[in-house]
């Protein structure tokens, strides 16, 4: 394992509302590292898609942390990544870790941004998708119903729990070592979703079914719920052709970075039940 020895550095991160950007954040912050907050509604507001702010959010800073939102995957992400990348080295980034993610043709092109921006110091942490999805993104309210629908049929994702990806970032930003090395992240096994909503459900001890659609009938029920456009695309892509057993095979990216196992998503279930995020009265306060 890697021993911090790293000055601190003035690090902005992206995302800092984010699933994986507020628990970067908060770490670095609880080690007395000097964070910005990258964010649309940071003190110093930083905007992928408002230019004229990112002078202000990268003006003193000597790292960053990259989160694309809402994915690296969406037009337009490519020339967006490359062009902060490089306008980074110019305000004098001298390290950068990249969120990346698995199998996206585009999210390779966007990496390569990175490492070829001048950047004296680049990391790339490529996950799988995220075990918090279940509990803070997509899927909760769903799980909260007790009924999940998605295309997604007997295919397995080893998904990762966010806080091992936190762990790697902070890594590569606090300690020796991690400099032009891919860290590709998983969870120790590969679940189908059906797997994933059964193991919710044992714990909890609710009745939660998972039910298998066609991608149009999801893209139906997606509009229904008036989900913005860009995200229905989004995710139809992600279900229609990245979600084709690409990433079935878990990684050891995070033992790699961190010297241990990665999370297992019963741990991460065990752990979501104790933060009271699946219970229905407390959500529905």
């Amino acid at each position: 394992m890697n021993t911090t020895s790293n000055q601190p550095l003035k690090t902005l991160v992206l995302g800092s509302t984010g699933k994986t950007g507020s628990r970067v954040a908060t770490r670095l912050i609880a080690l007395n590292w000097p964070v910005r907050l990258g964010s649309r509604n940071a003190d110093i507001p930083f905007n992928w898609y408002d230019e004229t702010t990112w002078d202000a959010a990268l003006h003193g800073m000597e790292a960053i942390y990259i989160s694309f939102v809402p994915d690296l995957c969406v037009p337009g992400s490519v020339e967006k990544v490359g062009k902060l990348a490089r306008k980074a080295v110019e305000k004098g980034i001298r390290k950068m870790v990249m969120l990346s993610g698995r199998g996206e043709p585009e999210a390779l092109e966007c990496e390569q941004q990175v490492m070829h921006s001048g950047v004296a110091e680049w990391t790339i942490v490529r996950a799988s998708w995220f075990c918090q999805n279940f509990s803070e993104g997509n899927f909760l309210d769903n799980i909260l119903a007790g009924h999940l629908a998605l295309p997604a049929g007997d295919m397995a994702e080893p998904f990762v729990d966010a806080d091992d990806i936190a762990d790697v970032a902070v890594a590569a930003f606090t300690q020796q070592g991690h400099a032009g090395k891919v860290y590709e992240v998983t969870g120790l096994r590969a679940l189908t979703f059906q797997q994933a909503v059964d193991e919710i459900a044992k714990a909890t001890g609710r009745s939660i079914r998972f039910e298998t659609i066609s991608l149009d009938a999801y893209t139906d029920l997606l509009r229904s719920y008036q989900v913005p456009e860009e995200y229905v695309g989004l995710l139809r892509y992600l279900f229609g052709e990245v979600f084709d057993g690409r990433n079935a095979h878990p990684q050891d990216g995070v033992e790699r970075a961190l010297g241990r196992k990665p999370t297992d998503f019963s741990d991460y279930v065990q752990k979501t039940v104790k933060s009271g995020a699946w219970n229905t009265e407390l959500a529905s306060r």
